[in-house]
C-alpha cells in the first residue's frame, strides 16, 4: 500500500476529556473561566513590568517572557477544548491538527529554557551580584530571550515533522483534547519505535539540560544563601528563589510523567489529567506565584492601584469644580 493510501485523512475527531454532556458543561464553565484568567493575569502581569521602572530588571525582563508564551501557550489549546466541549462534532483538520502540535512543542520547549534562563539569573544576582549589571545586560538578556524562542521554534519543526510523516490508518479519532505526539502515534499503521525515540531524545535533552542548569544554579545560590550571617538576608534571599522553584517543580513534574515515563506504563487517561494540568491550569497559576509570593511585585501593584485612585479622585475633583 502506499503512503498516498494511508494518508488520505482530511481530519481528525478529537474524543476530549469526557462524554458526559451534564460533565462537559462543568468543564466548560471552570476552563472558561481559567482562561479568562490565565490571561488577565499574564497579560496583566507584562503591562505591570512595563509600566513601574523598578521593575525593569532582568528577572522581570525574562517573567514578562514567560507571561507571554504562557498566553500563547494557553491559546494554543483552550480555545479549542472549549468550543469541542460544547461541540457535538469535535474535529480538526489534518492541517489544523499539526499546526497545534507545532506551536504547542515550540511554546513548551520555549517555557523550559526560560526557566532554565531565570535560574541562571538568580545564581548571578545572588552569587555575583557585583558583576550582576554587567553579566545580565539588556544586550545579552535579548539574546537568551530570542535564543529560547528561536530553539523551540526548531525543536518543535523537528518533532512536528517526525509526526507528520507517519502513515495514518483509517482510524482518525484522537483520544486526547489536543493534537499531541503520544495518542497520534497510537494512529499509525507502522512501526514507531524509531520516532518515539527519537522525539523522547530530543524531549530529553531538553529538560535535562534546562534541568541542569536550574539545579547546578540553586546549588550555587544555596550555598551561597547558607554563608549569609544575617537572618534578613537569608530570608529575603529564598524569598527571591522561592516562586521560581514552585513554578518549575509544578511544570517538570508533570511533563516528565507525560512523556519521559516508559511506554509500557503509558495510560491515555492519565495523560489527559497531567496535560490538563500543564497546558490549562499551570498557565493561570505562574502569574499568581510570581505576584503572591513576590514582594516587589506586589508593592508595585499596590502602587499602580494607588496612582489610579489619586487619578480617578483628581478627575472627580475636577468635575465637581467645574
Amino acid at each position: 500500500m502506499t503512503r498516498k493510501n494511508y494518508t488520505s485523512l482530511t481530519e481528525f475527531i478529537l474524543l476530549g476529556l469526557t462524554d458526559s454532556l451534564e460533565l462537559q458543561i462543568i468543564l466548560f464553565l471552570l476552563f472558561f473561566v481559567i482562561y479568562i484568567l490565565t490571561v488577565l493575569g499574564n497579560v496583566g502581569m507584562i503591562l505591570l513590568i512595563r509600566m513601574d521602572s523598578r521593575l525593569n530588571t532582568p528577572m522581570y525582563f525574562f517573567l514578562a517572557n514567560l507571561s507571554f508564551v504562557d498566553v500563547c501557550y494557553s491559546s494554543t489549546i483552550t480555545p479549542k477544548m472549549l468550543v469541542d466541549l460544547m461541540s457535538e462534532k469535535k474535529t480538526i483538520s489534518f492541517a489544523g491538527c499539526f499546526l497545534q502540535m507545532y506551536f504547542f512543542i515550540a511554546l513548551a520547549t520555549t517555557e523550559c529554557i526560560l526557566f532554565g534562563l531565570m535560574a541562571y539569573d538568580r545564581y548571578v544576582a545572588i552569587c555575583n551580584p557585583l558583576l550582576y549589571s554587567l553579566i545580565m545586560s539588556r544586550t545579552v538578556c535579548l539574546k537568551m530571550a530570542a535564543g529560547a524562542f528561536t530553539a523551540g521554534l526548531l525543536n518543535s519543526m523537528v518533532n512536528t515533522s517526525y509526526v507528520s510523516s507517519l502513515p495514518f490508518c483509517a482510524s482518525n479519532i484522537i483520544h486526547h483534547f489536543f493534537c499531541d505526539s503520544p495518542p497520534l502515534f497510537k494512529l499509525s499503521c507502522s512501526d514507531t519505535l524509531l520516532n518515539e525515540s527519537i522525539i523522547s531524545t530530543f524531549a530529553g535533552v531538553n529538560m535535562a539540560g534546562t534541568l541542569l542548569v536550574i539545579l547546578t544554579s540553586y546549588s550555587y545560590i544555596l550555598f551561597s544563601i547558607f554563608r549569609v550571617h544575617s537572618g534578613q538576608g537569608r530570608r529575603k534571599a529564598f524569598s527571591t528563589c522561592a516562586s521560581h522553584l514552585t513554578a518549575i517543580i509544578l511544570f517538570y513534574a508533570t511533563t516528565i510523567y507525560t512523556y519521559l515515563r516508559p511506554n509500557s506504563s503509558y495510560s491515555l487517561n492519565q495523560d489527559k489529567v497531567a496535560s490538563v494540568f500543564y497546558t490549562v491550569v499551570l498557565p493561570m497559576l505562574n502569574p499568581l506565584i510570581y505576584s503572591l509570593r513576590n514582594r516587589e511585585v506586589k508593592k508595585a501593584l499596590w502602587s499602580l492601584i494607588n496612582r489610579k485612585r489619586i487619578f480617578h479622585f483628581c478627575d472627580c475633583l475636577v468635575n465637581f469644580l467645574n
